[in-house]
């Protein structure tokens, strides 16, 4: 069928092999169109045919043609048509939307009617014999830089080689001969190009990482149980939170991998240890009263009170709740508001009782019992148990011996 210059251009999916980035696999699909008339190709290879690289293809191509074609040819495939009764047709909506911006009519072919699109299905098979035949490709690829090598490679081979073959429309001109003809009747291009941006709306649960893919990428703690937009390019990947950007990602093309921002794991490191501090304070308020002054003094002095924290726990498990309170009420009446007085302070009182330094248990296992907190009770009243028994059994001696000095008495008097 002839067409004339500017009229008319075709597209259509080719898939040309499987491709491995680390762990994940690929369908490494090329994305061609070809101008009807003098036969000029674009070639762009994508790891899938999802909409947004078709789009991506488009706008490609566009940009390389410097304009757009009356009437974009399309296969019925899912990317154009989504379905097809006789001549009723419901096209995807996001192919509308791009036909809108660049002012290009959409048209399939018809059903079973594939050779209306002779020119796109031909030049997919020059792309096989003449570009794709004997490259060697290093499998695995390593990243996108891969296919972005591939597609290099092809951007020069559609400018030289493809431009060289004669022109079928007129065999006296060369396709690039022709395309000189041919580009002055294309529609001219917008200003700005039609978003291509994959975007994804994310819940982001308990840990502070979105999904995308089959990776995780890193946000802020602060983000965590909220719902997130994921705005991805080929090359990046950007988390919005509304109009806010909140973190960015260099986008990952292997799977079950966790890309990390150090900011947002730093952050989150020092919201745990304030975490651990606070409720480590709430633990040494309810056993300890007191501890509350010698952490108001060490602040005052500047000591690290997260440190000062987990040593005091660390004690509490070791010497109880009693113990500490009697050791940091002379460590602060001795001026020393920190652990090592409060520590001395025990150890003396262990050795003047003879009592070895106490064992500690580790409870990791088991965190709820160390929110337990044991009351010491007052062994003061055992003394008393045992003065009493003392006192008893002498009462019982001086009782046995009057018995026996008035018995001795009454003997001597018979």
């Amino acid at each position: 069928m002839k067409t004339l210059p500017g009229e008319q251009s075709q597209v259509d999916w080719g898939f040309f092999n499987k491709i491995q980035i680390g762990t994940a696999e690929y369908r490494l699909t090329a994305f061609v169109m070809v101008l009807s008339w003098s036969r000029r190709i674009y070639l762009e290879f994508f790891l899938n045919g999802q909409m947004s690289n078709f789009l991506r293809g488009h706008i490609g191509a566009f940009r390389a043609f410097d304009g757009v074609t009356k009437v974009l040819l399309y296969d019925n495939l899912k990317s154009a048509v989504l379905d097809r009764r006789g001549d009723a047709i419901r096209f995807n909506p996001t192919l509308l939307e791009l036909a809108s911006h660049y002012h290009f009519e959409p048209r399939p072919v018809a059903v079973y009617r594939g050779n209306e699109k002779g020119r796109v299905e031909r030049a997919i098979r020059y792309v096989r014999d003449n570009f794709w035949a004997g490259r060697e490709l290093t499998l695995p690829w390593t990243g996108i830089e891969d296919l972005q090598k591939l597609n290099e490679q092809a951007r020069i081979w559609c400018d030289t080689t493809t431009m060289k073959r004669p022109c079928p429309e007129d065999r006296s001109l060369s396709v690039a001969d022709a395309f000189v003809q041919e580009q002055p009747q294309l529609m001219s291009l917008p200003d700005t190009d039609y978003p291509s941006d994959e975007q994804i709306e994310v819940k982001v649960s308990k840990t502070p990482y979105v999904r995308f893919e089959r990776n995780d990428y890193s946000v802020p703690y602060t983000q965590t149980r909220k719902s997130l937009l994921v705005v991805a390019t080929p090359t990046e990947v950007r988390i919005m939170d509304g109009g806010e950007l909140i973190a960015s990602h260099t986008r990952c093309y292997d799977k079950g991998k966790q890309i990390e921002d150090p900011a947002h794991i730093e952050g989150l490191k020092q919201h745990k240890r304030a975490a651990r501090e606070h409720s480590g304070k709430d633990r040494l308020s309810h056993a300890i009263p007191i501890s509350m002054t010698l952490l108001k003094q060490a602040a005052e002095k500047g000591y690290s009170l997260g440190s000062i924290v987990s040593t005091l726990l660390r004690m509490l498990d070791q010497y109880g709740a009693s113990e500490m309170g009697v050791a940091i009420e002379e460590s602060l009446a001795a001026g020393v508001a920190h652990p090592n007085g409060v520590r001395t302070v025990l150890q003396r009182r262990r050795e003047e009782r003879d009592q070895p330094t106490p064992v500690p248990v580790n409870l990791e296992k088991h965190p709820q019992a160390k929110a337990v907190s044991v009351k010491a009770h007052d062994l003061s009243i055992y003394d008393q148990l045992s003065k009493s028994d003392s006192a008893g059994a002498t009462e019982e001696i001086e009782v046995e011996n009057n018995d026996t000095t008035e018995g001795g008495a009454e003997g001597a008097g018979q």
